[in-house]
Protein backbone atom coordinates (compact mmCIF):
# COMPACT_ATOMS: atom_id res chain seq x y z
CA UNK A 1 0.00 0.00 0.00
CA UNK A 2 1.37 3.29 -0.61
CA UNK A 3 2.08 5.79 1.90
CA UNK A 4 0.68 9.39 1.78
CA UNK A 5 2.64 11.82 0.97
CA UNK A 6 2.63 13.30 4.79
CA UNK A 7 4.88 10.23 5.80
CA UNK A 8 6.90 10.22 2.54
CA UNK A 9 10.75 11.05 2.96
CA UNK A 10 10.24 14.80 1.73
CA UNK A 11 12.81 15.53 -1.65
CA UNK A 12 16.03 17.48 -1.56
CA UNK A 13 16.24 19.94 -4.56
CA UNK A 14 19.11 20.76 -6.18
CA UNK A 15 19.16 23.43 -8.52
CA UNK A 16 22.10 23.81 -10.67
CA UNK A 17 22.77 27.30 -10.76
CA UNK A 18 26.88 27.60 -11.87
CA UNK A 19 28.14 30.91 -13.80
CA UNK A 20 28.15 31.17 -17.58
CA UNK A 21 30.74 32.64 -19.87
CA UNK A 22 30.56 36.62 -19.20
CA UNK A 23 30.75 36.45 -22.80
CA UNK A 24 27.28 35.12 -23.14
CA UNK A 25 25.09 37.89 -24.93
CA UNK A 26 22.15 37.08 -22.28
CA UNK A 27 24.52 37.85 -19.27
CA UNK A 28 26.12 40.79 -20.67
CA UNK A 29 22.72 42.64 -22.04
CA UNK A 30 21.60 42.15 -18.13
CA UNK A 31 24.68 43.35 -16.11
CA UNK A 32 23.63 40.31 -13.98
CA UNK A 33 26.90 39.09 -13.33
CA UNK A 34 25.92 35.30 -14.23
CA UNK A 35 22.94 33.76 -15.39
CA UNK A 36 21.00 32.83 -12.49
CA UNK A 37 20.81 36.10 -10.70
CA UNK A 38 19.55 37.56 -13.99
CA UNK A 39 15.83 39.53 -13.23
CA UNK A 40 12.84 38.60 -15.35
CA UNK A 41 9.62 40.90 -13.94
CA UNK A 42 11.84 42.18 -11.18
CA UNK A 43 12.82 39.14 -9.68
CA UNK A 44 16.24 36.90 -10.06
CA UNK A 45 15.37 33.44 -12.18
CA UNK A 46 16.93 31.91 -8.89
CA UNK A 47 14.97 33.17 -6.49
CA UNK A 48 11.81 32.70 -8.47
CA UNK A 49 12.62 28.61 -8.52
CA UNK A 50 13.29 28.81 -5.03
CA UNK A 51 10.64 30.63 -3.88
CA UNK A 52 8.41 27.37 -5.88
CA UNK A 53 10.56 24.76 -4.07
CA UNK A 54 9.64 26.66 -0.90
CA UNK A 55 5.96 26.55 -2.10
CA UNK A 56 6.60 22.52 -2.97
CA UNK A 57 4.12 20.41 -1.06
CA UNK A 58 7.16 17.77 -2.12
CA UNK A 59 9.95 19.56 -1.03
CA UNK A 60 11.88 19.95 2.02
CA UNK A 61 15.56 20.75 2.06
CA UNK A 62 17.15 23.03 -1.16
CA UNK A 63 20.31 23.16 -2.15
CA UNK A 64 21.75 25.45 -4.78
CA UNK A 65 25.17 24.41 -6.77
CA UNK A 66 26.29 28.42 -7.52
CA UNK A 67 27.07 30.59 -8.33
CA UNK A 68 29.66 32.00 -6.99
CA UNK A 69 29.34 33.63 -4.03
CA UNK A 70 30.98 36.73 -4.72
CA UNK A 71 27.90 36.98 -6.97
CA UNK A 72 25.49 37.38 -4.66
CA UNK A 73 24.98 40.69 -2.99
CA UNK A 74 25.06 40.61 0.33
CA UNK A 75 22.05 42.00 0.73
CA UNK A 76 19.94 40.42 -1.44
CA UNK A 77 17.31 37.43 -0.59
CA UNK A 78 19.02 34.09 -1.82
CA UNK A 79 22.33 35.56 0.50
CA UNK A 80 20.10 35.71 3.29
CA UNK A 81 18.99 32.20 2.70
CA UNK A 82 22.62 30.69 2.18
CA UNK A 83 23.59 32.35 5.32
CA UNK A 84 21.06 31.54 7.75
CA UNK A 85 21.13 27.81 6.49
CA UNK A 86 17.20 27.85 4.74
CA UNK A 87 19.18 26.83 1.67
CA UNK A 88 22.46 25.19 0.98
CA UNK A 89 25.24 26.49 -0.82
CA UNK A 90 27.63 24.49 -2.99
CA UNK A 91 30.66 25.24 -4.87
CA UNK A 92 29.67 24.95 -8.66
CA UNK A 93 32.00 22.50 -10.45
CA UNK A 94 33.78 22.29 -13.87
CA UNK A 95 30.42 21.23 -15.57
CA UNK A 96 26.79 20.62 -14.48
CA UNK A 97 26.93 17.01 -14.23
CA UNK A 98 30.13 17.61 -12.16
CA UNK A 99 28.23 20.13 -10.14
CA UNK A 100 24.81 17.90 -9.70
CA UNK A 101 27.29 14.47 -8.26
CA UNK A 102 28.73 16.64 -5.64
CA UNK A 103 25.96 17.79 -4.01
CA UNK A 104 24.21 14.55 -4.00
CA UNK A 105 26.80 13.36 -1.84
CA UNK A 106 25.79 15.85 0.79
CA UNK A 107 22.00 13.70 0.59
CA UNK A 108 21.52 10.97 2.95
CA UNK A 109 21.36 7.76 0.69
CA UNK A 110 17.51 7.40 1.75
CA UNK A 111 16.67 11.00 0.65
CA UNK A 112 14.78 11.06 -3.05
CA UNK A 113 16.24 14.23 -4.80
CA UNK A 114 14.44 16.62 -7.63
CA UNK A 115 17.70 18.06 -9.54
CA UNK A 116 16.15 21.25 -12.14
CA UNK A 117 17.54 24.44 -12.99
CA UNK A 118 18.17 28.32 -12.17
CA UNK A 119 17.14 29.34 -15.49
CA UNK A 120 13.48 27.60 -15.26
CA UNK A 121 11.75 31.22 -13.98
CA UNK A 122 7.99 29.63 -15.55
CA UNK A 123 8.26 26.61 -12.96
CA UNK A 124 5.15 26.43 -10.53
CA UNK A 125 4.80 24.48 -7.11
CA UNK A 126 2.23 22.37 -9.06
CA UNK A 127 4.39 21.23 -11.55
CA UNK A 128 7.04 20.14 -8.96
CA UNK A 129 4.70 18.36 -6.76
CA UNK A 130 2.74 16.50 -9.80
CA UNK A 131 6.41 15.47 -10.87
CA UNK A 132 7.94 14.11 -7.69
CA UNK A 133 4.65 12.18 -6.85
CA UNK A 134 4.61 10.86 -10.25
CA UNK A 135 8.36 9.95 -9.85
CA UNK A 136 7.02 7.75 -6.77
CA UNK A 137 4.02 6.06 -8.42
CA UNK A 138 6.19 4.82 -11.25
CA UNK A 139 8.24 3.19 -8.73
CA UNK A 140 11.70 4.04 -10.84
CA UNK A 141 15.15 4.94 -9.79
CA UNK A 142 15.39 8.05 -12.12
CA UNK A 143 12.80 9.72 -14.06
CA UNK A 144 13.26 12.67 -16.13
CA UNK A 145 9.97 14.97 -17.03
CA UNK A 146 8.77 15.26 -20.70
CA UNK A 147 6.37 17.81 -22.31
CA UNK A 148 4.17 17.15 -25.40
CA UNK A 149 5.86 19.46 -28.47
CA UNK A 150 3.10 20.35 -29.66
CA UNK A 151 1.64 21.68 -26.32
CA UNK A 152 4.74 23.80 -26.15
CA UNK A 153 4.45 24.74 -29.85
CA UNK A 154 1.40 26.11 -29.10
CA UNK A 155 2.19 28.53 -25.89
CA UNK A 156 5.45 29.06 -27.01
CA UNK A 157 5.17 29.44 -30.85
CA UNK A 158 8.14 31.62 -31.19
CA UNK A 159 10.36 29.91 -28.89
CA UNK A 160 13.20 27.66 -30.47
CA UNK A 161 13.40 24.44 -28.21
CA UNK A 162 14.82 21.18 -28.56
CA UNK A 163 12.54 18.53 -29.91
CA UNK A 164 13.24 14.67 -29.08
CA UNK A 165 11.32 12.90 -31.88
CA UNK A 166 10.29 9.53 -31.31
CA UNK A 167 8.40 7.10 -33.58
CA UNK A 168 5.01 7.81 -30.86
CA UNK A 169 5.54 11.89 -31.06
CA UNK A 170 7.89 14.34 -30.30
CA UNK A 171 8.56 15.56 -26.74
CA UNK A 172 10.80 18.84 -24.94
CA UNK A 173 12.41 18.50 -21.89
CA UNK A 174 11.97 20.07 -18.76
CA UNK A 175 15.17 20.22 -16.91
CA UNK A 176 13.57 18.17 -14.07
CA UNK A 177 15.11 14.87 -12.69
CA UNK A 178 14.49 12.76 -9.81
CA UNK A 179 16.55 10.44 -8.16
CA UNK A 180 14.49 7.76 -6.27
CA UNK A 181 16.94 5.21 -4.89
CA UNK A 182 21.16 5.04 -4.27
CA UNK A 183 21.44 2.83 -7.64
CA UNK A 184 19.33 5.97 -9.07
CA UNK A 185 22.28 8.19 -8.77
CA UNK A 186 24.41 6.04 -10.85
CA UNK A 187 22.63 7.67 -13.55
CA UNK A 188 24.41 10.67 -12.84
CA UNK A 189 27.88 9.02 -13.38
CA UNK A 190 26.42 7.92 -17.08
CA UNK A 191 25.94 11.50 -17.55
CA UNK A 192 29.04 12.74 -16.55
CA UNK A 193 30.10 10.04 -19.04
CA UNK A 194 28.71 11.45 -21.98
CA UNK A 195 29.19 15.02 -21.35
CA UNK A 196 32.97 14.37 -20.95
CA UNK A 197 32.91 12.90 -24.30
CA UNK A 198 30.70 15.08 -26.12
CA UNK A 199 33.24 16.43 -28.56
CA UNK A 200 33.74 12.73 -29.57
CA UNK A 201 30.03 11.96 -31.20
CA UNK A 202 31.16 7.96 -31.90
CA UNK A 203 32.27 7.79 -28.10
CA UNK A 204 28.78 9.41 -27.22
CA UNK A 205 26.76 6.91 -29.88
CA UNK A 206 29.04 3.85 -28.48
CA UNK A 207 28.15 4.62 -24.72
CA UNK A 208 24.01 5.53 -25.93
CA UNK A 209 24.30 1.89 -28.38
CA UNK A 210 24.56 1.96 -31.88
CA UNK A 211 21.07 0.34 -33.18
CA UNK A 212 19.17 3.07 -30.61
CA UNK A 213 20.96 6.07 -32.02
CA UNK A 214 20.35 4.57 -35.36
CA UNK A 215 16.71 4.08 -35.40
CA UNK A 216 16.34 7.37 -33.17
CA UNK A 217 17.95 9.21 -36.24
CA UNK A 218 15.25 7.17 -38.33
CA UNK A 219 12.32 8.29 -36.30
CA UNK A 220 11.88 4.61 -36.06
CA UNK A 221 12.20 4.30 -32.03
CA UNK A 222 10.05 4.62 -29.46
CA UNK A 223 10.15 6.30 -25.89
CA UNK A 224 9.25 3.15 -24.07
CA UNK A 225 12.84 1.33 -26.20
CA UNK A 226 14.62 4.27 -25.56
CA UNK A 227 13.88 3.81 -21.79
CA UNK A 228 14.61 0.45 -21.50
CA UNK A 229 17.73 0.43 -23.63
CA UNK A 230 18.87 3.01 -21.00
CA UNK A 231 17.69 0.89 -17.93
CA UNK A 232 19.90 -2.00 -19.10
CA UNK A 233 22.96 -0.21 -19.66
CA UNK A 234 22.79 1.72 -16.12
CA UNK A 235 21.26 -1.41 -14.59
CA UNK A 236 18.18 0.88 -13.12
CA UNK A 237 14.67 1.64 -13.30
CA UNK A 238 14.48 4.60 -15.45
CA UNK A 239 11.52 6.05 -17.11
CA UNK A 240 9.64 9.84 -17.85
CA UNK A 241 6.83 11.70 -16.18
CA UNK A 242 4.90 13.31 -19.29
CA UNK A 243 3.98 16.70 -17.63
CA UNK A 244 0.67 18.93 -19.22
CA UNK A 245 1.70 22.36 -18.38
CA UNK A 246 3.58 23.91 -21.58
CA UNK A 247 5.69 26.05 -19.04
CA UNK A 248 7.42 22.84 -17.15
CA UNK A 249 9.50 22.63 -20.67
CA UNK A 250 10.65 26.92 -20.64
CA UNK A 251 14.19 27.67 -19.77
CA UNK A 252 15.69 31.18 -20.49
CA UNK A 253 18.60 29.99 -22.88
CA UNK A 254 19.05 33.06 -25.01
CA UNK A 255 17.87 37.01 -25.03
CA UNK A 256 14.86 35.68 -27.22
CA UNK A 257 13.96 33.54 -24.66
CA UNK A 258 14.00 36.25 -21.79
CA UNK A 259 12.18 38.09 -24.04
CA UNK A 260 9.01 35.82 -24.83
CA UNK A 261 9.36 35.05 -20.74
CA UNK A 262 9.10 38.36 -20.00
CA UNK A 263 6.02 39.46 -22.16
CA UNK A 264 4.29 35.62 -20.78
CA UNK A 265 4.88 37.00 -16.64
CA UNK A 266 3.33 40.80 -17.80
CA UNK A 267 0.49 38.98 -19.28
CA UNK A 268 -0.35 37.15 -15.92
CA UNK A 269 -0.02 39.53 -14.08
CA UNK A 270 -2.05 41.81 -16.01
CA UNK A 271 -4.73 39.40 -16.21
CA UNK A 272 -4.08 38.25 -12.42
CA UNK A 273 -7.87 38.86 -10.50
CA UNK A 274 -7.88 41.70 -8.35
Amino acid sequence: MNQPDSQRTPFTAIVLAGQRSAADPLVQRSNAGCKAMIEIDGKAMLQRVLDTLAASQQVDRRIISGPDLQQLDPQSAIRTLVDSGDVDWQAPQSSPSTSAWHAMQTVPAGTPILLTTADHPLLSAEIVDEFCRQSRVHDLDVAAGLAPYELVRQAFPDMKKTVMHFKEGDYCGCNLFTFMTPEGRDAARFWRKVEQERKNPFKVIRALGWASVLKYLLHRLTLREALDNLSNKLGVRAGTVLLPWAEAAVDVDSISDHDIVQRKMTSNRMNAPP
